[in-house]
């Protein structure tokens, strides 16, 4: 059975062609991630209330603390030579 055919039998289910240069998908699952353990991890809701508090809370305290996206770990720090040998002349 192709694609096209199981697509037309599932009206329900739309198919999207992400284009292959698409590199904003990938900072969108890094910052999923981060909020989904800030907000949600480890935690059990009674209610949509009590979700939408906890990421309410989470998207206020991210706002306060903004800073730009770093995409890829910083350079480690440059190590300053020292003398090892003191020449005479």
């Amino acid at each position: 059975m192709s694609t096209r055919t199981w697509l037309e039998d599932h009206p329900r289910v739309h198919h999207a062609f992400i284009p292959v240069g698409a590199c904003w998908l990938n900072l969108q699952e890094g910052w999923w991630r981060i909020f989904r353990k800030a907000a949600l991890a480890g935690r059990s809701f009674a209610n949509r209330d009590d979700i939408e508090y906890a990421t309410t809370l989470t998207t206020d305290q991210f706002n306060a603390h903004a800073n730009p996206w770093v995409w890829c770990r910083p350079a480690p720090p440059t190590l300053l030579l020292r003398r090892r040998y003191v020449y005479t002349v």
